[in-house]
């Protein structure tokens, strides 16, 4: 594993929450508290991380494919580039309910796209222009919504998300089918509902960028295992749309009943804990302490921001 320490400490991947707004079963994950904002202990970060490859590396080797799922806006940039690096599929938009427990549904509508998307489609043929107008606007919202799964044929053997707390649903999914979960975890969520927890900052962008390139390169190194010739992970590409136009009844590409989009939460919390970090790149010093914290009585510039974001959103 490339990832270090000192990789972790400049990122800021340990700055966690504010003390108030920890989830009691992290606690083996927190080194300290300071001036209010839990610290995540790096060796805890790396030690999951560790696991969370070795799992990646076994399952990839033996023909699995994983589902990387971040549809924040500090995420799904970053999982969307790394999950193409190394060939699997990826949610970045909002996360339909069904995605996974209600997946023949998904799939029906993802043959509709694929319909929809040849211009020699049936569904054309005597369509007014009005009609097509409508087809045309049926495809661009269905190429958004199944953007990064429409080659997914079957379900995948794991799921890697980035902030736990933010995908709930999508981990309420897997748990159902049994699918384990690898995951980026703040010090507001319940890590043990995790089957693989990475304890880390899920607001920092260079945090992110750091973990999610580590597990995309390791799954690239294990696909080279699995298919030395230079293969791929078998997709759904050209797949046969004969007798398929008249089997598929959802109109609009609209979703079955129980296959509802992801409501947003209402305290949805925005948290920007490093700002500065990430605008001028720079990583705390620290000769005294392991955590690169400041001094005693010195508040660091990111936790005053987060400290004041958080009590106007309270407000």
């Amino acid at each position: 594993m490339e990832v270090t320490f000192d990789n972790l400490l400049s990122t800021g991947a340990h700055f966690g929450h504010l003390t108030r707004r920890w989830h009691p079963n992290y606690e083996p994950y927190i080194l300290m508290e300071r001036n209010g904002i839990h610290i995540i202990n790096l060796e805890e970060t790396l030690k999951g991380l560790t696991k969370a490859i070795d799992f990646f590396t076994d399952n990839v080797t033996n023909g699995g494919e994983v589902l990387f799922v971040g549809t924040k806006k500090n995420a799904k940039d970053i999982i969307q580039q790394e999950a193409d690096k190394c060939g699997m599929f990826y949610v970045v938009e909002r996360w339909l309910g069904g995605t996974l427990t209600n997946f023949s549904t998904i799939r029906k509508s993802i043959k509709r796209l694929q319909l929809l998307e040849k211009e020699s489609s049936p569904l054309y043929e005597s369509a007014t222009k009005k009609e097509i107008l409508s087809l045309e606007r049926e495809m661009i919202r269905l190429q958004d919504l199944h953007r990064g799964i429409k080659d997914m044929k079957r379900l995948p053997n794991a799921i890697f998300i980035v902030d736990a707390r933010h995908e709930s649903i999508a981990i309420n999914e897997a748990h159902r089918l049994e699918i384990p979960v690898v995951a980026i975890v703040d010090t507001n969520t319940d890590p043990e509902v995790i089957d693989y927890p990475i304890p880390a900052n899920d607001d920092s962008i260079r945090a992110i960028k750091l973990i999610v390139g580590e597990v995309s390169r390791a799954i690239c190194d294990a696909r080279s295992i699995a298919y030395p010739d230079g293969g791929s992970i078998p997709v759904a590409v050209g797949e046969e749309e004969t007798a398929e136009a008249e089997s598929i009844t959802l109109e609009n590409g609209e979703l079955a009943e129980g296959a509802e989009p992801k409501e947003a939460e209402s305290e949805e919390i925005v948290v920007e804990k490093e700002e500065s970090l990430l605008e001028d790149g720079e990583a705390q010093d620290s000769e005294t302490e392991e955590i690169a914290v400041v001094e005693e009585d010195q508040e660091p510039e990111e936790i005053v921001e987060e400290k004041e974001t958080e009590k106007s959103n309270d407000n």
